[in-house]
């Protein structure tokens, strides 16, 4: 009973103040209660982020020919890499010379059997 008696003492429940314990409870509860606070704002900031354009926004999107224009501007490449590609793209998958890239019949032929 009397290690009961201490306890209530200690805690503050026979006065009219709060005690040293409750005083430590309720100061860890606002350690806690504002450590969630801030860490819901981040975490909805960093979601809101990673989402990237709404869904009402159409995504921008580079074409091959705008790829290779751009890296053209760049000066990534020779005009004759810039001309020879672009044709490959125009034509569809075309050697520089007009030729289709195509695998030969009798290649074909040989690498099933």
């Amino acid at each position: 009973m009397r290690i009961a008696m201490f306890l209530a003492d200690t805690w503050g429940m026979h006065d009219s103040d709060v005690g040293w314990g409750w005083m430590t409870v309720m100061m860890l509860g606002m350690v806690v209660f504002w450590g969630a606070v801030i860490f819901g704002i981040v975490w909805f900031i960093r979601s809101v982020e990673r989402r990237g354009p709404s869904t009402g926004e159409a995504v921008m999107r580079e074409s091959p020919v705008e790829i290779l224009e751009r890296r053209f501007a760049e000066g990534a490449m020779t005009p004759e890499d810039y001309r020879a590609r672009r044709q490959i793209l125009a034509n569809g998958g075309a050697d520089p010379k007009g030729a289709r890239s195509e695998v030969p019949p009798s290649t074909s032929e040989g690498m099933s059997q």
